[in-house]
């Protein structure tokens, strides 16, 4: 069975344009969400839990399914897991489709790939903010506050609230202190 699956998005927010495409695309059902959060998509929900094997859920493009390359991955393994398809019109994505490289591998690559360019830009960036002595992280508090703040700590004068009024330093980085 072919399964049309649309929700609103900015550039078609009655979801005619798809709809239209959808229809083109011989869709015997066509299920539509009524928002555009990507938290509450109870329709995507209910048709993948009720897909049947060789059904094939359609699409007009990517976004319409996922909301980042992440997320379609998860939705393409339990499309896949329980022997149905996915097709997306505007990339020509058809996973019935077994010539060449399975697509759900593709986009696993290109989600690893993506993490690593991340991983490798922030990387790069410490790198050389520390080669311009740019330090990273979390400003270390002055010396002199933090050396009063025990001082009131340990007089037992002061509560908490007072101590990080007075000197500035949190409950959090006065007892890491006082661990050392």
């Amino acid at each position: 069975m072919l399964i049309g699956y649309m929700r609103p998005y900015k550039n078609d927010l009655k979801c005619e344009i798809q709809l239209k495409k959808l229809k083109e695309a011989n869709c015997e059902t066509i299920i539509s969400e009524e928002h555009s959060s990507a938290k509450k998509r109870t329709q995507l929900k209910a048709i993948i839990n009720n897909l049947n094997k060789d059904d094939t859920i359609v699409v007009t493009t990517f976004f319409t399914l996922a909301d980042s390359t992440l997320h379609l991955v998860e939705l393409l393994e339990i499309i896949d897991t329980t022997g149905a398809y996915f097709k997306s019109l505007t990339e020509g994505i058809n996973t019935s489709n077994t010539l060449g490289y399975h697509f759900i591998n593709i986009v696993k690559y290109l989600v690893k790939f993506q993490s690593d360019v991340i991983s490798e830009k922030t990387k790069e960036g410490l790198y050389e903010a520390k080669q311009k002595g740019i330090t990273s992280g979390r400003p270390r508090k002055p010396d002199d506050n933090v050396k009063r703040a025990i001082v009131m700590y340990q007089s037992k004068k002061y509560n908490l609230t007072k101590i990080k009024d007075e000197t500035g330093i949190s409950k959090s980085t006065l007892y890491r202190y006082l661990e050392n």
